[in-house]
């Protein structure tokens, strides 16, 4: 693993002793003297970690963290506050200020690469859901001040620890603030961790009969838990399994005796983290659903349609099976829009796409093509029996009247509906659309409120 790390000690000493271990694994180093120079630097290269030392003349690093962490363009690059101070008090105000590890001089090799791993593994699974969520984010779909508030509400945490006497000093600790269940089966934790939503799991190596390492190795190979945030106990010195423990995708540690106010800011980073990264692959989810459907009527859209439809084609005549489709037009709907507006017009659209909803199967596709134009595609569906769910379909819309709650008098709305079906292996989706639109043509033709099937080609 490669990545762009970001040294910044007024101590040229220091500087060089992070460089030179830095660069010996094969990362790329930048490194500045102080907060000013290092937030020059930042705006610059866009780092994709930062080792920031706390005492510093002028700036010191709580006040630069802050100012990071305060601007929306480089408020996503993990920050890890590098210094000499080692009260527990230092290492909370460090979080606090938004740093997101701590590490205490003279820094070991083993904490030092492993919180760098660690966080630049994190820093590139969040700029991955960023990049995909960066309209979102334009869109204003991303607040920080919402952030914010959502990372201080309780979370849902589970503490798996079989210990009553260190099980009563978490939840003195966390009790107040969180809702935290305690459960002492490794393998009723794991059952549990899959089956409900949490938010953060707790787990002390040190239990009795059981390796903790194999609760977190089964948590990260399961896809229900696998980006669950882990917050590892390990006892003082125990650096073999937190290596083990860090390398399977463990989140983050606290060694005994742990420190409360140290546990509460340690919990809030990976809360604030968990729910920040959630939001994004909300946002992404949400993006690609935009994607595909309509706005106005939730079906699909016409892109997803001639997307999808030519697999569905191929997928049939490969296989032998029958597929049909509907090409539906409401009846005189620009009627609609001219005497009761357009506000009107969507509410019948929407109206028509719901009772479109409640009667087609699961495996058929409903897609509005535009204005007030409908494609159903059903696989597994041959000529006659696309007719009878078309018929059916027309006499759900023409036998009652739609009620618009702006309007004093119900809407007699009816349809027309054009059939046609795949018919030979050499059939694209070109040549069922004109077949389709040309039955339809004929049923607007005849009368309107009726379903005419193609004729073969």
């Amino acid at each position: 693993m490669t990545a762009r790390v970001l040294v910044v000690d007024d101590i040229l000493a220091n500087v060089k002793l992070l460089e030179a271990k830095l660069t010996a694994e094969y990362f790329d180093v930048l490194t500045a003297r102080s907060g000013v120079e290092a937030l020059e630097v930042v705006q610059r290269s866009m780092p994709d970690i930062i080792l920031l030392d706390v005492m510093m003349p002028g700036m010191d690093g709580f006040e630069a963290c802050e100012r990071l962490k305060s601007n929306p363009i480089t408020q996503h690059i993990p920050v890890v506050m590098v210094t000499a101070l080692d009260q527990p008090q230092d290492r909370v105000k460090g979080l606090e200020s938004g740093a997101d590890d701590f590490l205490t001089k003279p820094v070991s090799d083993i904490a030092l690469f492993s919180r760098v791993k660690s966080l630049v593994r994190l820093k590139m699974l969040t700029d991955e859901l960023r990049s995909r969520a960066a309209t979102s984010e334009r869109m204003g779909l991303i607040d920080r001040n919402l952030q914010e508030a959502m990372a201080r509400s309780p979370g849902r945490l589970m503490l798996v620890d079989d210990k009553q006497s260190s099980i009563d000093r978490f939840l003195g600790t966390l009790g107040d603030k969180h809702e935290v269940t305690v459960i002492q089966d490794p393998q009723a934790a794991l059952f549990e961790a899959a089956e409900k939503e949490w938010e953060l799991l707790i787990v002390s190596l040190n239990l009795q009969d059981y390796d903790g390492l194999r609760l977190c190795s089964q948590l990260r190979s399961l896809e229900r838990t696998r980006h669950l945030p882990i917050l590892i106990i390990i006892e003082p010195h125990d650096t073999a399994r937190l290596l083990r423990g860090l390398d399977m995708g463990v989140n983050d540690y606290l060694m005994r005796p742990v420190d409360g106010n140290e546990l509460l800011a340690r919990v809030y980073t990976q809360l604030k983290r968990r729910r920040y990264t959630e939001q994004l692959r909300d946002n992404v989810a949400q993006s690609m659903e935009m994607a595909v459907t309509d706005a106005l009527t939730g079906l699909y859209n016409r892109r997803y349609m001639e997307t999808h439809l030519g697999t569905l084609i191929d997928q049939s005549a490969s296989r032998g099976k029958t597929l049909a489709l509907l090409v539906i037009d409401i009846d005189f709907f620009k009627a609609v829009n001219d005497s009761h507006g357009h506000d009107v017009g969507d509410q019948v659209l929407q109206e028509f796409a719901e009772r479109i909803r409640s009667n087609v199967r699961s495996i058929d596709m409903a897609c509005r093509l535009g204005g007030e134009e409908f494609v159903i595609v059903m696989p597994d569906t041959d000529m006659s029996l696309a007719f009878r769910i078309g018929e059916r379909l027309r006499q759900i819309i023409a036998s009652a009247p739609f009620v618009i709650d702006t309007i004093d008098m119900p809407l007699d709305i009816t349809i027309s509906v054009g059939v046609a079906s795949l018919e030979n292996a050499a059939d694209t989706q070109e040549d069922i659309l004109k077949r389709a639109d040309q039955a339809l043509y004929q049923a607007k033709r005849d009368g309107r409120n009726r379903v005419v099937v193609a004729d073969a080609a």
